[in-house]
């Protein structure tokens, strides 16, 4: 499995992983995103990375931006030809935020833009506590995580579902982001009982 390290430090794991990781990769490598984006710390989040991408799954990036007039420049220049590209920006509970989408090579690319470290972006440590739970868990919950994703249901509520976290599923998964490997496998010991030993 890929080391969490690896998820801020470029999309070369990727190319270790399956075929979708692969063709991710070599689209990605194609635009030239990770190069052109680098003032911005991009990192490449969601299913692919994880490998619990279903059919039409994205390539979602996040990026840490605080002058959003450049960073708009900057992805119209390059990206504003490609196939339903579209650019927005709006304020959500007083923070900016700017979402890019295109689609390239089959897949649906996102571009996610905050004044925040992507490295502290909920997209960055939802993805952090999925690997980790992934890690030590065997492959059939990975299974029934896809199921539940190929029937309709988000990445973060199929999770919530599946270990029986109660309320808001993105806020009770943020929740797990600072515990101990010891405390996820109590977690899925409980509501699981597959926890690898």
């Amino acid at each position: 499995m890929t080391p969490i390290a690896a998820f801020h430090q470029g999309i070369d794991y990727l190319l270790q992983g399956s075929a979708t990781q692969q063709h991710a990769y070599h689209t990605l490598q194609e635009l030239r995103i990770f190069t052109i984006l680098q003032e911005y710390s991009p990192v490449l989040v969601g299913t692919v990375p994880i490998d619990i991408n279903i059919d039409d799954s994205d390539l979602d990036i996040i990026c840490e931006v605080y002058h959003f007039t450049d960073f708009q420049v900057i992805v119209d220049h390059y990206f504003s030809r490609m196939r339903g590209y579209r650019y927005t920006y709006k304020l959500v509970e007083g923070v900016p935020r700017a979402v890019c989408s295109f689609h390239y090579n089959d897949w649906l690319i996102q571009l996610f833009a905050q004044p925040v470290a992507a490295v502290q972006q909920y997209g960055y440590k939802h993805m952090v506590v999925e690997h980790r739970i992934l890690q030590l868990i065997d492959s059939s919950f990975r299974q029934q995580i896809r199921a539940l994703k190929a029937s309709g249901v988000k990445t973060e509520p199929a999770f919530a579902k599946l270990l029986q976290l109660e309320g808001d599923p993105y806020a009770a998964l943020l929740e797990l982001f600072d515990w101990s490997d010891e405390q996820l496998m109590q977690l899925l010991d409980k509501t699981i009982g597959k926890g690898d030993d």
